[in-house]
C-alpha cells in the first residue's frame, strides 16, 4: 500500500481569529489554555490568532526540526532548539513558532523561527516576528521554504540564511529532503548527510 504524500492530504489544522482583544483579555485566554499542550497563541496588534496543528503540520515541524538538527551536528555547530516557547513584548506581541533556535549561544530571543503554513497568509505573519526583534523567519508552505531576514524596519525575503551558522546550509537540498521524510525518514537523513559530506 502506498502512502499519500503529506502536502496532498487536506489540512487538519484548527485556526480561530479573534480581533479587537486587549492585551489583558489575550493574557487570560492564555492562561486559561495553560492546561492544553499543542495549543498556540499568537497575538499582535489587537488580534489573537489560535492555533490547534494537525498530524501533518506537526510532522513537517519535526521533519524540518530533525534535520537542521542534523546539520549542524554534522557541522559541529553548537546550537540551542527552543521549539514553540512563548515569545512576548509585554502589552504588545506574543508568538508560538513550530520550532525556533538559537545558534552558537542561548539568547533571550531567538536567531530563527520556522512556521509551517497550511493556510494562507504565511508572510503577513512577519509584523509579529518583526516586533518581537527576531533576525530570521522561515515559511513552509505548499513544500517550498521562504526565508526573510530583518533589515532595520522590515523584513526582505532572501534566497539562503544569513545567520553565519547556516550560511552553507543548502535550502533546495533541505526542502528535498523534507518532501523525501514524508514516505522514508531514513531516506532523507541518509540523502541530506551523504550531501553534507565533502567531496
Amino acid at each position: 500500500m502506498t502512502q499519500t504524500p503529506l502536502l496532498n492530504q487536506p489540512s487538519t489544522d484548527q485556526r480561530l481569529i479573534h480581533r479587537g482583544i486587549t492585551w489583558q483579555h489575550f493574557k487570560l485566554i492564555q492562561a486559561g489554555f495553560a492546561e492544553s499542550p499543542g495549543v498556540r497563541l499568537f497575538y499582535h496588534n489587537g488580534a489573537i490568532e489560535i492555533l490547534m496543528p494537525g498530524r501533518e503540520h506537526e510532522v513537517f515541524s519535526r521533519l524540518i526540526g530533525f534535520l537542521i538538527g542534523l546539520f549542524c551536528l554534522e557541522n559541529s555547530i553548537e546550537f540551542e532548539p527552543t521549539g514553540s516557547m512563548t515569545q512576548e513584548r509585554e502589552g504588545e506581541v506574543s508568538a508560538q513558532a513550530d520550532e525556533s533556535y538559537c545558534f552558537g549561544a542561548s539568547k533571550p530571543t531567538p536567531d530563527l523561527a520556522i512556521e509551517v503554513v497550511f493556510t494562507s497568509g504565511g508572510p503577513n505573519k512577519l509584523q509579529r516576528y518583526q516586533a518581537l526583534g527576531v533576525p530570521e523567519v522561515w515559511f513552509w508552505q505548499d513544500g517550498l521554504f521562504s526565508l526573510y531576514r530583518l533589515r532595520d524596519t522590515y523584513y526582505e525575503k532572501i534566497s539562503r540564511s544569513e545567520i553565519p551558522e547556516l550560511a552553507t546550509l543548502d535550502i533546495d537540498l533541505l526542502t528535498r529532503c523534507v518532501l523525501i521524510a514524508q514516505t522514508s525518514r531514513l531516506e532523507a537523513a541518509t540523502t541530506f548527510r551523504n550531501a553534507l559530506k565533502p567531496n
